[in-house]
C-alpha cells in the first residue's frame, strides 16, 4: 500500500460535518448511491465508491468497505414496514457508514502496511518487522510475541483483517500520515 494517498482529498469526499453544507451533500450523495428503494445494498455502495465517489484507494480495499457497511447497516434498528431495512445501510445510517469506511480505510492502510507479501495475513515475521512502525501509530509494544498471539484471536497463527481491526480500535491506532480533520 502506498503511503502516497491524499487524505485530504479523501476526507473532502466523505461529506461527515454536523454543518448544513455537509448535511446537503450527505443527502444528495445518498441518493447518488441508491438505486431508488431508499437503502443501500453492499453492492450500491462498492459500485458508488467507484463511479461516484472516484475513490480508487478506497474502491481496492474491498475488507474496509465492507467492514464499514457491516457496522453502518447495524448502527440503528430498521423503521421499515418491509422487514428489509437491517440488511441494508438507510439514510440516517448513512453518516455513520461515511465515518466508519474513512476509519475502516486508515486500519486498512495499515494492515496493508504491515502485511508485506500482500497475502491478507499477517504473520509472526512481518508483525515482529513492523514493530517500530507499529509503534508510531499505537504507542510503545513491550512484548511483541505477547501482542501478536493476543491479536491472533482464532489462534490461526497469522493476524486477518478482521482482528487487526479490533486490535487498531482497542489501541487508538492513528497513521502518522493521514490526515484526521474529516469531520472539519
Amino acid at each position: 500500500m502506498s503511503s502516497s494517498i491524499d487524505w485530504t482529498a479523501i476526507n473532502k469526499k466523505l461529506p461527515t460535518g454536523k454543518d448544513a453544507e455537509s448535511k446537503k451533500r450527505r443527502l444528495q450523495m445518498f441518493r447518488n448511491f441508491d438505486n431508488g428503494n431508499g437503502i443501500l445494498s453492499l453492492a450500491e455502495v462498492d459500485k458508488a465508491i467507484r463511479d461516484i465517489l472516484c475513490i480508487d484507494e478506497i474502491f481496492d480495499a474491498k475488507p474496509a468497505i465492507l467492514r464499514a457497511f457491516q457496522i453502518a447497516k447495524d448502527k440503528y434498528s430498521s423503521k421499515r414496514s418491509d422487514g428489509i431495512g437491517g440488511d441494508y445501510i438507510e439514510l440516517r445510517e448513512f453518516k455513520f457508514f461515511l465515518l466508519s469506511l474513512r476509519q475502516y480505510f486508515e486500519y486498512w492502510v495499515a494492515f496493508s502496511r504491515t502485511d508485506v507479501d500482500g497475502d491478507r495475513r499477517i504473520n509472526i515475521a512481518e508483525f515482529t518487522a513492523a514493530r517500530a512502525m507499529m509503534e508510531v501509530w499505537v504507542g510503545e509494544i513491550a512484548d511483541i510475541e505477547g501482542e501478536f498471539k493476543k491479536i491472533d484471536t482464532n489462534g490461526g497463527g497469522s493476524i486477518l483483517f478482521d482482528e487487526f481491526c479490533q486490535w487498531a480500535i482497542s489501541k487508538n491506532l492513528d497513521l502518522e500520515d493521514d490526515d484526521d480533520d474529516i469531520a472539519q
